[in-house]
C-alpha cells in the first residue's frame, strides 16, 4: 500500500540544506560539487590517495560503444567501498560454490590502481622487499601476487605489505586474514615510527611517511572489519572510533560508515545519532550510508505505530512526517536501495567501489543494513508506504533535483563496469506518465497527420477513406444479408419502418 502524500503540507526547508546557497551556484556554474571537488582535489592528495580514475579496459571491447562509454565513466567519481569483503576468504568462496566471478576486471583494476597509490612510494628502491611488492601489486595474476608476497618476506620479515596482500588474497578464512593482519600491524607501526621520525629530512622521507601511514590506517581498519566479521562488535566499535580520532583527516576513506554499521548491530542508536550529526553536514559528501541512517532512525521513532489508513484519516504527526522527509531525501540520493530493502531485487556480493547514488552503493548499503531495517518492527513497512512518493513530489529529477544536485545520467554505464554480467542493473526509476495523457497525446497526434495527408492529397485520401470503411462495415453487411436471408420479408419490412 502507498501512502498519498499529496495533501501533506508545503516543504520548508530543512536545517541542513539552508546553508547549500554557494553549492548549488556553484554546481550551476561548473557542473561539480565545490565540496566533492575540493575534497578529492586537494585533501585526498594530502593523505596519500588520488582520484580514481577509469583505467583503459584490459579486455576486448568495441570501438566505438567502448569509447563512449570511456566517456561516460570519466564524468563519474568512483569510490573506494568502505565496505568492501576479502577476496580470498569472500569473493573467492563465493566462485567455488557458485562457478560465477563477483569482480569484473574494470573493479579489479581500480583496485590495483589504489594499491599502487597507496602501498607504495619513490623509495620502494631503497629496500628489497618493497621493490618486491611494487612489482607484486602490478600482477594480474593472483597466484603471482601471492607468490611474490612470500618472496617479499623471504626478503625481510617486516614487509607489513606483503602480510596485507596475503590476508587479502591467500587467506580463507576470517580468522586466518586477521592472523596475517596482526602481523601486519606489528610490521607497520616498527616502519611507521621510523618514518616519523626522519620525514622531514627530505621530500623522499615524506613520501616514505606518507606510505606507511596508509598501510597503518588500512590494517588497522581491516583487522576492526574482521572483529565485526567474527562477532567481537564492541571491539570493532572502539577500534573504529580510536582510528578516526588518531587519523581525523582521513574521513574521505569512509571509515564512519564502518562505524555506523558495527553501532547498528550493537543497537546503540544514541551513538549512531551522535556520529551522524558529525558526519552528516554539508561540509562532506553525503552517502547512502549516511541518508538512508538518518531515515532508519527517524522511522524507527513511529514505524511501530504506523499505519497507512490511521495517517490517511487524521494526517500525519510531526514525528512522522520528520520520518517521511527523511525517507524521501534517502531516495532521492538513491532510489535504487529501496527496492533492496524490500526484497523486490535479488542481492548479490557488493563490488569493491562503487558509485555514489547508483546501483552498485545501492548493492554495497543493502548488503550490510537490510538487517538493521528488518530488526525495527515496522521500518521497511513505512519505507515501502512512502518510497515511490518521492517521484510524484519532484517533476523531473533527471533535469533537476529537489534536496540534491540533479541524479546523474552517466551511473548506469559505470554501475555496469563495477557489476558482474549476471546481474540485472537498476537504472533510475522513470516517473511514469497516466494513461489519458498517452492516449491524448496519440490521437492528437493521429488526428494532425490525417489532416495533413487530406491536404496535400484530398482526392487520394477520399478514395483510402471510402476502402477503409467499406472494409470497416463489411461484417455488418454480411450480418443484414444473413438476417433478411432468414427473417420473413413482411417482418423485416415492419422492423425496417420501426
Amino acid at each position: 500500500m502507498q501512502l498519498d502524500t499529496a495533501w501533506l503540507p508545503c516543504w520548508q526547508p530543512l536545517p541542513w540544506e539552508k546553508d547549500k546557497g554557494f553549492e548549488w551556484w556553484y554546481f550551476r556554474k561548473y557542473g561539480t560539487s565545490f565540496i566533492e571537488q575540493v575534497s578529492v582535489s586537494h585533501l585526498r592528495p594530502l593523505i596519500g590517495g588520488v582520484e580514481n580514475s577509469p583505467p583503459t579496459p584490459s579486455f576486448p571491447t568495441s570501438n566505438g560503444e567502448n569509447e563512449t562509454n570511456r566517456q561516460n565513466l570519466s564524468e563519474c567519481k568512483v569510490w573506494r567501498n568502505p565496505l568492501n569483503l576479502f577476496r580470498g576468504a569472500e569473493y573467492s568462496r563465493y566462485t567455488w560454490v557458485t562457478g560465477k566471478e563477483p569482480l569484473t576486471y574494470y573493479d579489479m583494476n581500480l583496485s590495483a590502481q589504489d594499491h599502487q597509490t597507496f602501498f607504495t612510494c619513490d623509495t620502494d628502491s631503497l629496500r628489497p622487499s618493497d621493490t618486491v611488492m611494487q612489482k607484486a601489486w602490478r600482477e594480474r595474476n593472483p597466484q603471482a601476487r601471492i607468490k611474490a608476497a612470500h618472496q617479499a618476506l623471504e626478503l625481510s620479515n617486516d614487509c607489513a605489505t606483503a602480510y596485507v596482500l596475503l590476508a587479502e588474497e591467500e587467506a580463507t578464512t576470517i580468522v586466518d586474514a586477521e592472523k596475517y593482519f596482526k602481523q601486519a600491524l606489528k610490521a607497520g607501526e616498527s616502519v611507521y615510527r621510523k618514518s616519523q621520525n626522519c620525514h622531514s629530512q627530505s621530500p623522499q622521507h615524506e613520501a616514505q611517511l606518507r606510505r606507511d601511514t596508509n598501510v597503518l590506517v588500512y590494517v588497522k581498519r581491516r583487522l576492526a572489519m574482521c572483529a565485526r566479521k567474527l562477532g567481537r562488535i564492541r571491539e570493532a566499535a572502539k577500534m573504529m572510533r580510536d582510528l578516526l580520532k588518531e587519523f581525523p583527516l582521513f574521513s574521505m576513506l569512509n571509515i564512519h560508515e564502518n562505524l555506523l554499521e558495527a553501532l547498528l548491530e550493537l543497537q546503540a542508536y544514541a551513538e549512531v545519532q551522535a556520529v551522524l550529526a558529525k558526519y552528516d553536514d554539508i561540509s562532506l559528501p553525503k552517502s547512502a550510508a549516511i541518508c538512508y541512517t538518518a531515515a532508519l532512525l527517524k522511522a524507527r521513532a513511529v514505524s511501530e505505530r504506523f499505519s497507512p489508513e490511521t495517517a490517511s484519516k487524521r494526517g500525519l504527526s510531526a514525528a512522522e512526517i520528520n520520518a517521511v522527509e527523511a525517507i524521501h531525501r534517502a531516495v532521492e540520493f538513491n532510489p535504487h536501495v529501496p527496492k533492496y530493502l524490500l526484497e523486490m531485487k535479488s542481492l548479490i556480493l557488493p563490488p569493491e567501489h562503487i558509485l555514489k547514488r547508483g546501483d552498485s552503493e545501492a548493492v554495497a548499503y543493502a548488503f550490510f543494513h537490510l538487517q538493521h531495517w528488518k530488526r525495527i518492527e515496522g521500518a521497511l513497512n513505512l519505507l515501502h508506504c512512502t518510497w515511490e512518493g518521492t517521484f510524484r513530489m519532484i517533476p523531473y529529477p533527471l533535469e533537476k533535483g529537489h534536496l540534491f544536485y540533479p541524479y546523474p545520467s552517466c551511473t548506469e554505464t559505470a554501475d555496469r563496469e563495477l557489476l558482474p554480467t549476471f546481474h540485472d542493473v537498476s537504472v533510475y526509476p522513470q516517473k511514469e506518465l497516466p494513461f489519458f495523457i498517452h492516449f491524448t497525446a496519440g490521437l492528437c497526434s493521429f488526428s494532425a497527420m490525417l489532416a495533413l495527408l487530406m491536404h496535400q492529397f484530398p482526392e487520394l485520401m477520399v478514395v483510402f477513406a471510402k476502402s477503409f470503411f467499406g472494409t470497416l462495415l463489411s461484417p455488418f453487411s454480411f450480418l443484414r444479408e444473413k438476417i433478411e436471408r432468414f427473417v420473413p420479408s413482411g417482418l423485416w419490412h415492419q422492423l425496417t419502418h420501426v
